[in-house]
């Protein structure tokens, strides 16, 4: 059976300046399709590109060169008011750090991603929470969570707005071996409840061999998918 591709990314590349003289080439011709429903490892030593192509599939930055097809759109087509609308609507970010804001609760920290959006309806985030397990403890401030339940309300956050694509870089890279495998179960429970896509930057090998597929880069390069 045929799989239905979500987006399509072909001949991306990305590249920094480093001096007048110098140019770091960090992508080089990245070429990708990314199905529907699916959960992909990206996986590579530090320095390969992972963490770049990262932040141009979530748009945060645009590639040198190469295109991003998207129900038949080129994404870095968009204006950036365009790219703006586009991420908050179709992108959930989940990080290793999960950098919730210190002064809001957790309930409030995942209904801020909704409001970006025009939506102020608390009971979105409220059910959300409830879905990561974390109903709970939706008033208690990041302070008062543990590593777990702080990226569980990270979680939360990058699901607020149902995207369909979700981006980790990292997820489980901060939390001890248990909370990891939670962190872990409860993306695949998500998936399979909600059928959003979710590509994973990660270095945990079990994690990885999880996944639907794995896809490897090396120097710039997808070597493997």
């Amino acid at each position: 059976m045929e799989k239905d591709i979500l987006f399509e990314i072909s001949d991306i590349k990305k590249s920094y300046k480093i001096t007048k003289q110098n140019t770091l080439n960090v992508l080089k011709g990245i070429n990708l399709k990314v199905y529907k429903g699916e959960i992909a490892a990206i996986v590579g030593k530090s320095g390969a590109g992972k963490s770049t192509l990262l932040h141009i599939l979530g748009t945060l930055d645009r590639p040198d060169s190469g295109q991003f097809i998207f129900e038949g759109n080129d994404v870095f087509s968009f204006s950036d008011k365009q790219l703006a609308e586009f991420r908050a609507k179709e992108i959930g970010f989940i990080f290793q750090f999960h950098h919730l804001l210190p002064e809001f609760s957790a309930i409030e920290n995942v209904q801020i991603a909704s409001m970006i959006s025009g939506n102020k309806d608390k009971k979105n985030a409220h059910r959300i929470l409830k879905e990561v397990g974390l109903e709970e403890r939706e008033n208690h401030k990041p302070s008062e969570l543990s590593g777990g339940e702080a990226q569980r309300v990270a979680i939360a956050r990058a699901l607020i707005n149902s995207p369909r694509i979700i981006l980790a870089d990292e997820p489980t890279g901060n939390l001890d071996t248990e909370n990891a495998e939670s962190v872990i179960d409860l993306i695949f429970e998500l998936r399979k409840k909600f059928n959003q896509t979710y590509l994973i930057v990660t270095h945990n090998e079990e994690f990885a061999q999880r996944c639907d597929r794995i896809i490897k880069i090396s120097d710039g390069k997808i070597t493997d998918s």
